[in-house]
This record gives C-alpha cells, structure tokens and sequence, in this order.
C-alpha cells in the first residue's frame, strides 16, 4: 500500500470497503462521500483506489489493523455495499473474533436471493436507499438515500448556450448516461430519439456509457438502426466518458433522459439535475421521489419508446420554460438529495451503533 492519504486516519473508527476492481455507481458513491466523510469520522479505506486519488489498504491488512479496537471505541465499524463484501466482513467478525461491526448499504428493489438474504440478516445496521428498498430487508435500520456532490455537479452559466461547448451540431443537447445493455434501455432511448428527433430541429442526443464486450452487437445493432434513420449525425454515441468530465456532459445537456427497465437508485438524473437539466425518466429506482411531473421533468413506463418520445417532445417544446424546469430539478436535488445529507444519515447510523456499545 502506498503512503496513506491525508484524508484517512491510521487509526481509523469506520473503515469503508470497495473491493471491487471495474469502476460502478457504488464505486462513484463511495468516491463521493469519502472524502466527506474523513471530514466527520476517523475514516479508514480498503480496497481499490479510487479515481479521487484516494488508495485503499488490503483486506489482509484491514483485518490486521482490526485486531484491537480503535483508541475511545469499543470496536470498529466496517462500512460493506456488495455480498463479497459482506462475506469477508461476516468471516472477519464471526470466525476471527474480530472487534468490529458491520454496516450493509441495499439498494436492490426486489426480494434479495436466499443466500444474500442471510448475509444481510447477519449485519449489525443495514441502510437501505429508498423506502422500497427498505421494504424488502426486514433489519432496516433507516432509510438514506444517494446524495450528491453540488460542488462538482452544478448548473453552468447559461444552460441555452452550454451546448456549443460540446463540439457536437444542434443549438441543445439531450443525454442519457450509463452503460450501453439492454436493462439499462439503450434502445428504448433510440427507439425514441429516432420518433422524437424529427420533430426537434434543435436537439442532439448523446449517448454516455460504454458497451462491455458481451454488449457490442447490441450497441452495433443500435448505431445501424440511427443510420437507417438518417441520424447519424443527430444521435452519437460518446463511449464511455471518463469520471471527472461527466459533470461537463451533464451541463451541457438541456435534457437527461433516464430510462432503464430496472435501476436500484439510478444516480445519472440525480447528477443531472444538480447541473439543472430537466428529467424525462422511467418509473424504477429512485425516480419518482425525483422527478414532478409537470414541474421539473416527465415520468413514463420502463420500456415505453413511444411515451419516451412523448414526452420528451412534451418538455423541449418551450425552451425556456424546459430551462425552468431544470433549475426546479436542481432545487429539488439541493434540498432533498445533497451529498452532505447522505453523509449525516449514514453519521447516524454510525453513531448508534457506537451508543449501543461493545459488539456481541
């Protein structure tokens, strides 16, 4: 391990866990609150590094730094997201006795397989991200959802004119952000673009995600479709875009569409709409706490191209009031969904663990 970072402690309290190599939303979420985080507790990392800059230890030396209980604690608190993880913790904890408690962060909006089921029933505070995810873990704790960092993801200073900074033809942009795969709808988004675009001489669409090998043909099947449409030119696909520059793709867009057939949470609409784009979505995740319709966005069925297109057209046929819409988003997530919120609710999930005392 490299030398620790400023942030962390050597003698850390919680110690947050990510162990998992390729870069996801959980990854984005635990690179956001980290340093935040540091700032609140005495904050340990383990696993790999992020693209904060921020190095994690190994597990091996999680475990050995675990042995004994911080200085003031009666034990630690491991902070796990994914069933690996949950699975080291519980061997950590149980097998080796070590002095530590175990916080489990669900998302999943359905009924958890048997054997995750168990590992979850095995945690001592489990945090579940919205009220339905809650609903299908019966050892909820609280309910906290993902919040984000309005530092980084806010509006740019004329969203009608953010556009022409994209190098990209149109006078406005709409987005979709995420891998390229079916569950995520990338073609239920050209399927409505392909309906929509004609009718909307301004609008470029962009799609930002990468396609996994598994998911190439898709993708392939995708950018013919557009051609055959005659809107190559119109609908592009930016592969994956790299961390630190997806804010600028989200200021630059006027509208974000958000569409998978199934989502946990779904951070992209979230970050959207603290740049202040209006929201076109689908009802899954946590969307429909986001999204008013009529106010700062529209919702439709997962799957529903036609209702996509729809809408879409609905909210961009007065630019500015669309813009307004946008700023309506941007104050819904400032007020409900900010990062600073996420971290005081998972403080107090740490915090009463800590009051109850020693582990069992």
């Amino acid at each position: 391990m490299s030398a620790l970072h400023p942030l962390l402690s050597p003698d850390p309290e919680v110690v947050v866990l990510n162990l998992k190599q390729r870069y996801t939303g959980v990854s984005a979420t635990i690179n956001a609150l980290v340093p935040l985080q540091a700032q609140q507790w005495r904050l340990g990392f383990c696993g790999t590094r992020m693209s904060n800059g921020i190095d994690g230890m190994t597990l091996g030396q999680a475990m050995a730094l675990s042995r004994k209980p911080p200085k003031g604690r009666a034990f630690r608190i491991w902070h796990v997201r994914r069933d690996p993880e949950m699975m080291a913790a519980i061997f950590a904890r149980d097998v080796l006795r070590l002095p530590i408690k175990l916080v489990f962060t669900s998302a999943a909006q359905h009924l958890h397989g048997r054997f995750p089921r168990w590992l979850i029933s095995k945690m001592d505070a489990v945090i579940s991200t919205t009220p339905l995810a809650a609903s299908f873990v019966p050892n909820s704790t609280a309910v906290v959802p993902h919040g984000i960092d309005l530092s980084r993801f806010a509006p740019p200073p004329d969203k009608l004119k953010a556009w022409a900074d994209s190098g990209l033809p149109g006078q406005y942009g709409i987005g979709v952000f995420g891998r390229v795969r079916p569950d995520k709808g990338s073609d239920v988004f050209v399927d409505a673009m392909i309906e929509a675009l004609p009718h909307l001489p301004g609008a470029t669409a962009v799609i930002a995600g990468l396609a996994q090998p598994q998911h190439q043909a898709y993708q392939q099947a995708l950018i013919d479709k557009i051609a055959q449409a005659g809107l190559s030119e119109r609908i592009v696909f930016l592969g994956e875009v790299p961390a630190g520059e997806v804010h600028r793709w989200y200021q630059r867009c006027l509208l974000c569409v958000a569409c998978p057939r199934y989502e946990p949470f779904g951070l992209t609409p979230f970050e959207a709409a603290a740049t202040g784009c209006a929201l076109v979505c689908s009802r899954t995740g946590a969307f429909e706490q986001l999204v008013l319709p009529g106010v700062n966005g529209e919702l439709v069925d997962t799957g529903d191209a036609p209702g996509l297109a729809t809408a879409v057209r609905l909210v961009l046929a007065d630019l500015p009031a669309a813009v307004l819409r946008g700023q309506a988003a941007q104050a819904r997530v400032s007020q409900l969904f900010s990062l600073s919120k996420e971290a005081e609710g998972i403080g107090q999930v740490y915090q009463q663990l800590f009051d109850q005392g020693a582990p069992r």
